[in-house]
């Protein structure tokens, strides 16, 4: 196994810490140009676009009318799922709903006794869209996406939650995926993937409804479309490719470590999996039993190819050293297999999700823990927070004056404005309260 040790005090290490914390990366010129023109012509054209390029990708033989996914396909879809499939499927979305349901804001107001009433209006927006990837053709339906994006989206209120994935080649959505939006409360599902499918949230379509909020993962030409409609529509993030990072120290079990990152690994060649660690003695450890795991792996290549790539262990001195090199690189996962990770959390000041103690595997956060498995990446931990029930919440100010207020006030306003040139601001107030002021 090639991936890198190096000590952070030598060249080598400084040189990597430093591509670390500057990995924040925009997709290339010609992948931006492409985006731009295919949302120009969803723009156009509508589902006629939508059709054409899912026809050319996806589904060679998709029709216009079967482009929404049907009643009859969701009632197909409840008799090819499993039992066992289902029991898992409501026993994640149960826990998921547990963690969100503590997210939900309220509104609120406060009194003064001059009878100024101020305060903030909590609201749903009004619709959103769900982008969730095909998953290698549809053969991976990426279930835990729709429970992680659909059921905040449901707490918060959203009135109209609209589904978007790609078909198979055959056109179909695969059935636990349809199982999965029944369970959050989505039934309008429509077979269209990549950058066209969010032009069509942002924008709409003669089927598809613009929506408010667009979120869910995907690859380098979904993300580059949320980009370019940020701003007309709200999106949860700029998401790059997935990360762990493990701080380790001499208690760590190797074998969980190497587990750990191997799970990361796989998702993609662009993988980020890190251990930052105070012994050189673990560090090898760890590299025998990546040697020892990966064979055993369905994606043995990705996953070697992004250990090997992109995947580095870090060693320091001291665990204080550890945790504040984490808190520099901000990484999506964090992970802490150290003698007393609670001792360790306070001290914690960004990363996306934190994983305490040898028993709890970053696997865990993505399915049936409870928290969002939708966190930022690239270093954005810094700055940002994992998708939520805030995410689909906006938040309206509220301000009741009475008479007795404005008069109170009323000189601070007008000199203020006045101050700023804004005549016609202090005259608002004038004109209210006349020789009273």
């Amino acid at each position: 196994m090639n991936i890198r040790i190096e000590p952070v005090a030598s060249e080598r290490g400084r040189q990597l810490v430093a591509g670390l914390l500057d990995r924040f990366t925009v997709p290339d010129q010609e992948c931006r140009q492409h985006v731009a023109e295919i949302i120009d012509r969803v723009r156009r054209e509508g589902d006629r676009a939508v059709v054409d390029y899912t026809r050319s990708f996806d589904a060679p033989d998709l029709e216009m009318r079967d482009l929404k996914v049907s009643r009859e396909e969701f009632d197909r879809a409840a008799g090819q799922v499993s039992a066992e499939f289902l029991d898992s499927l409501r026993f994640a979305a149960g826990r998921i709903r547990a963690f969100h349901e503590r997210e939900m804001e309220d509104s609120w107001f406060l009194t003064r006794e001059d009878g100024t009433i101020t305060g903030r209006m909590v609201r749903p927006v009004d619709s959103a869209g769900l982008y969730v990837p095909g998953g290698q053709g549809g053969s991976t339906p990426l279930v835990s996406s729709v429970l992680m994006n659909g059921i905040p989206a449901a707490i918060a209120g959203v009135r109209r939650r609209v589904m978007m994935t790609p078909p198979d080649r055959e056109g179909c959505v695969n059935p636990a995926l349809l199982m999965a939006a029944r369970e959050v409360g989505i039934d309008e599902v429509f077979k269209a993937g990549s950058a066209w499918a969010i032009a069509a949230l942002a924008w709409g379509t003669e089927q598809v409804p613009a929506v408010d909020v667009i979120v869910g993962p995907g690859n380098r030409f979904v993300t580059e479309a949320k980009r370019q409609v940020m701003g007309r529509v709200r999106i949860d993030m700029i998401a790059g490719p997935s990360e762990v990072l493990i701080v380790a120290d001499e208690t760590a079990e190797p074998a969980f470590v190497a587990a750990d990152m191997l799970a990361q690994a796989e998702h993609d060649p662009l993988a980020l999996a890190l251990v930052i660690t105070t012994g050189r003695d673990l560090a090898d450890r760890i590299v025998n039993h990546l040697e020892e795991q990966l064979p055993q792996l369905g994606r043995e290549d990705i996953a070697r190819t992004s250990l090997e790539q992109r995947g580095a262990i870090l060693l320091v001195r001291t665990l204080a050293e550890a945790v504040d090199l984490a808190n520099r690189i901000a990484i999506e996962h964090l992970e802490l297999q150290v003698r007393d990770p609670w001792q360790w959390l306070p001290a914690i000041r960004h990363a996306g999700a934190i994983f305490l103690g040898p028993n709890t595997p970053e696997a865990a956060g993505d399915y049936v823990a409870g928290p969002n498995h939708v966190l930022p990446t690239m270093g954005t931990a810094r700055i940002s927070s994992a998708l939520g029930v805030e995410t689909f919440l906006k938040k309206s100010s509220v301000i009741s004056y009475s008479r007795r207020a404005l008069l109170a006030d009323a000189g601070h306003i007008q000199r203020l404005a006045e101050l700023e040139g804004l005549t016609a601001h202090a005259r608002s107030v004038a004109v209210r309260v006349g020789d009273d002021d």
